[in-house]
Order: structure tokens, then sequence, then C-alpha cells
């Protein structure tokens, strides 16, 4: 046993003077060139590691002798091209190349001609803006590709056509403009792929079906994650609207979903029958608040449909994700919600002009009848029903209008929309929209001068009626406000190409956007000291006869 030690410690030494002689660890040292031959005697060197230097380029025979070299570092140089004659000529057996950080522009066919032993291929951080179709063609063997953080715009369609070893392949960072619906088709053993910050604006589900073994993806968006339903982990896995999981990523938001839609739904309902069993002396007025019910309502309908759809897709949303955005029901429960918006805020909008008129005007007249009020409101409905289904008709000028994102509505523009949908959108929610609310805060305030003038000339102590007068319309204008301004802010917001995170979108759609289906009801029935009165004696009437 003792004689065997000796022995050992001599293997041991060997083995360590053999990996000294076999790396070379030239890092930080301010080497500018490299000499042609400067290698030739190092046949046995296996790394070689050159990062954090000056070299600015790569010349010929500048790595002649390295047969054996397996490893070769460039990190953080000031490389500007290949050499025109391939580098494997001078290293065979050459497995990774790392080349991060440098000032590659070019990448040619002829400089990685038979590198077939190449392994590794890291590029990122460069500034790459073309590659050469055939470059990559002799390494049937490459398992990592890295070109990320460059300037290419343009990807040959047969780039990758031989790289069918390849596991990972990372393009992020890139200002591709564009992503042949074939370039993958051959890299059937990829398993990650890397496309951060990335815009593929022709993005399909065919581009990633070959992928049969992809495990891993990461996209600029989660929207795009709906095309590889069939991968294990797709990043970002939310967009703040919807998760990997499921349509609604909130909790909280999942909840008070159904929560909302029940009190809009319930609200506008009861004031509908209430409405048709107490009669009113003012008919025309009551159809108008029955109408703003029916719109309102529609609100509660579409929330019910996300929650439901919410529940279908629960736990594995992102199989289901792109099929439901361009799904028929997604774009009907899309239009519906935009039917019941515009039509309330149309409604809204010819009921205080017309208590507008009728108050500021007293003596004039103005007091819509039967078949004006009939002809009001039939056109309010047609105009809101147009304004939902013009999206359908062109599929070419609006796109997916309703399914951009998993709630289908169409409130947030991003760069992927079509300039006829921006353009649509901005004129219903910056335009119509704006306008109704504009006239909205004018007419009320004036109602409230001309009530407040009228009280004084007529020197009446009217003090708590003032007041009552001023709570209604302050509450009136108030909930339109808090309803409507952060839509305004958030639709301008987009157009200015502000990031906006989709949690935020979501709350808007959820709670903002139906603030004014939930709180109508009160406001324009429930709370009027007209309709509290009807209702007293409707109830006192009807326990007299039952007594």
């Amino acid at each position: 046993m003792k004689s065997n030690q000796p022995t050992r410690g001599r293997e041991e030494r060997e083995r360590e003077r053999k990996e000294i002689t076999d790396r070379s660890f030239l890092t930080q040292n301010r080497i500018a060139s490299l000499k042609a031959g400067i290698f030739s005697d190092l046949s046995s060197l296996e790394w070689l590691i050159l990062d954090e230097n000056r070299m600015s380029s790569l010349r010929q025979k500048s790595f002649e002798g390295l047969k054996s070299l397996f490893f070769l570092s460039l990190l953080n140089n000031s490389v500007e091209q290949f050499p025109k004659t391939s580098i494997c000529l001078e290293m065979p057996r050459l497995n990774w190349l790392e080349m991060e950080g440098n000032r590659i522009s070019s990448l040619w066919a002829s400089s990685f001609k038979n590198c077939s032993s190449l392994t590794v291929l890291a590029l990122r951080r460069n500034h790459i803006s073309t590659i050469e179709e055939g470059t990559f063609e002799d390494m049937q063997r490459l398992i990592d590709l890295d070109v990320s953080m460059n300037q290419i715009k343009d990807l040959p369609p047969s780039l990758f056509q031989t790289l069918q070893n390849l596991k990972q392949l990372n393009i992020s960072n890139n200002p591709l403009a564009h992503i042949y619906s074939n370039q993958f088709d051959t890299m059937v053993n990829l398993q990650s792929l890397s496309m951060e910050e990335v815009e593929i604006p022709n993005i399909s589900i065919r581009m990633f079906r070959p992928l049969t073994n992809l495990t891993h993806i990461y996209f600029k968006r989660f929207e795009f994650c709906g095309y590889s339903p069939n991968v294990r982990s797709c990043k970002p896995n939310t967009d703040g609207i919807s998760s990997f999981e499921n349509l609604l990523a909130n909790i909280i938001l999942r909840v008070f979903v159904w929560v909302v839609a029940f009190i809009i739904c319930f609200g506008n309902i009861f004031v509908i029958c209430l409405r048709s069993c107490i009669a009113s002396e003012n008919q025309h007025h009551t159809m108008a608040i029955k109408s703003l019910c029916c719109a309102d309502c529609l609100m509660g309908v579409y929330l019910l449909f996300i929650g439901a759809f919410d529940i279908k897709y629960c736990g594995e949303y992102n199989r289901h994700a792109q099929i439901w955005m361009e799904s028929l029901s997604c774009q009907l429960i899309g239009s519906l919600a935009m039917l019941s918006t515009e039509v309330s805020v149309m409604m809204l909008t010819y009921m205080t002009l017309e208590k507008y008129l009728c108050i500021v005007f007293p003596f004039q007249h103005y007091r819509a009848g039967r078949k004006q009020t009939l002809c009001s409101l039939t056109f309010i409905w047609l105009l809101g029903f147009i304004i939902a289904v013009i999206p359908f008709w062109d599929k070419q000028t609006f796109g997916n209008f309703y399914g951009r994102n998993g709630v289908c509505f169409p409130l947030h523009s991003d760069q992927t929309e079509k300039p006829g949908a921006r353009c649509y959108s901005t004129a219903i929610f910056l335009g119509l929209n704006l306008l109704g609310f504009m006239v909205i805060v004018f007419s009320y305030s004036s109602m409230f001068y001309s009530v407040q003038k009228t009280a004084k000339s007529a020197r009446q102590t009217v003090f708590d009626r003032e007041v009552a007068i001023a709570k209604r319309f302050f509450f009136i204008v108030f909930t339109d406000a808090m309803c409507w301004i952060p839509i305004f802010l958030l639709k301008i917001l987009s157009l200015l190409r502000v990031h906006i995170a989709g949690t935020i979108i979501l709350w808007v759609v959820i709670f903002i956007l139906p603030i004014n289906s939930a709180l109508n009801p009160i406001l324009y029935t429930i709370t009027t000291s007209a309709f509290q009165q009807k209702l007293k004696q409707c109830l006192k009437y009807r326990c007299q006869q039952t007594n």
C-alpha cells in the first residue's frame, strides 16, 4: 500500500500539469492583436481565454497550430469581423466559441465552413445586422446558438435548416420585422426558444407546430403564448389580464366579476320592473329610463359571460387562448360591451339635454312628445348597434378588433394594432364619449346655475332644496367623471406608447367601466323624491287593499 502512494501522487501532479498546459488564460492583458503562428507550438492546448482585451480583428493564421482547441473565448473585445476564410480550418476540434460583447456587424458563410464540431456559438451583444444564408450550414452538431442583443432585421428563411440537433436558440432583443412561418420547421429537437423584445406581426400557431420537443419559450408579450399552446413554460406568464392558467389573472377580480355583474343586472332589472308597475306622470322620461336600464344591463351580461368563460378555461387557459380570442363568442360579447357602453353614454347625454332644455328654458315648451322620444331612443340604439358591428365588416382594416385581449374589449392600443382599428377606437372613446361627457358636465352646471338664479329672483327660502339639487347634480357628474376620466387617460397614454400594465386595464374593465351601469338605477330612479313618493303611495294602496 505504501509503495503505491508515490505513484498516485505522481499521477495527480501529472494531471495538474496537463490541465495547466492544456489551458491558457490571457484575460485583461491589453492584447491588441494576435500575430500569425503565435500558437503554432501549442498543438495540445484545449482552452484559450482571451477575454477583455483590445483585439479589433482576427487575422488569418492567428490560431494556426491549435489542432486540439476545444474552447475559445474572446468576451468583451472589439472584434469587428471574422476572417473570410474559415476559423475551423485552424481549429478543427473547436467545440465552444464565445464572442459576446464585440463589434461584429456581419456573419459570412465562408467564416464557418467545416465547423462540424461546434456545439455552442455565443454572439450576443454585438452589432450584427446581416447573416448570410448558409452561415450555419456545416454546424450539424450545434446545440446552443445565441445571437441576442444585435441589430438583425431579417433572418433568411433557410438559415436554421441544418440545425436539427439545436436545443437552445436565442434571438431576443433584435429589431426583427418578420419571421417566416417555416423558420423553425427543421429544429425538431429545440427545447428552449427566446424571442424576448421581438415583435412578430405575422405570428401563427403553424410557426411553432413543428417544435414538438419545445418546453420553454420566451416572448415579448403574453398574448403570443397562445400561439404555442403545448409548451410547458411560457414567459411572460401574464399580461395582467390573463395568465397561463386563467382568463382572469387576478383572483380578486375573478370573484368580483360575478359580484359586479349581479349588482348591475339585479339593479337594472329591479328598476325596469318598478317603473313598469308604478304609473308615472312623465311616461316619456320613464321610457328613457327603461331604455337606459336595458343598455346598462347588457354590461352585466357581458361580465357574466367573461366570468363563465374564466371558469370554463380554469387551469388551462393558454391551451385555448388564441382560439378564444379569435372565436365568435369573444367577438360577440366584446360587441355587446361596446353596444352597452355607447348606448348608455348617448342615452345619458340625451336625458341630460332634455332635462337641460326643460329647466334652463322652462317657458319654451321643449318637452319631447311620445313620438319624438321613441324616434330618439330608436336612433340611439341603432347608432349604438352600428358602432358595435362596424369592426366586423372589414377584417383587413380592423383586424381582430375585439379579440386583442382575454376580456374582448378594445380599450388599449399597442404597436400591433391596425391603424384603422386605432383610429376607430380613438374616435369612439376620445371623440363621441368625450363629447358626451363634456355635454353632461356643461348641462348640469348650467342647470344648477339656472335653478339657483330662479330661486334668488323668486325670493323663496329654498336653501334645503338647492342643497338637495346640488348634491344630486354633483353625484351624477362625479360618477360620470369617475367612470370616464380614467378611460380617457388610459386611451391617451396608450396612443402615446406609454407602457400600461395589463392589471390596470383589467381593473378598468371590471370595476371602472361598469360604474355607471351599476349606479344609474340608483341615481336616476331609486334616489329621486318623485319616485320614492310614488313607491310609498303604491305600497300604502296595496296595504289598504290587503286589509
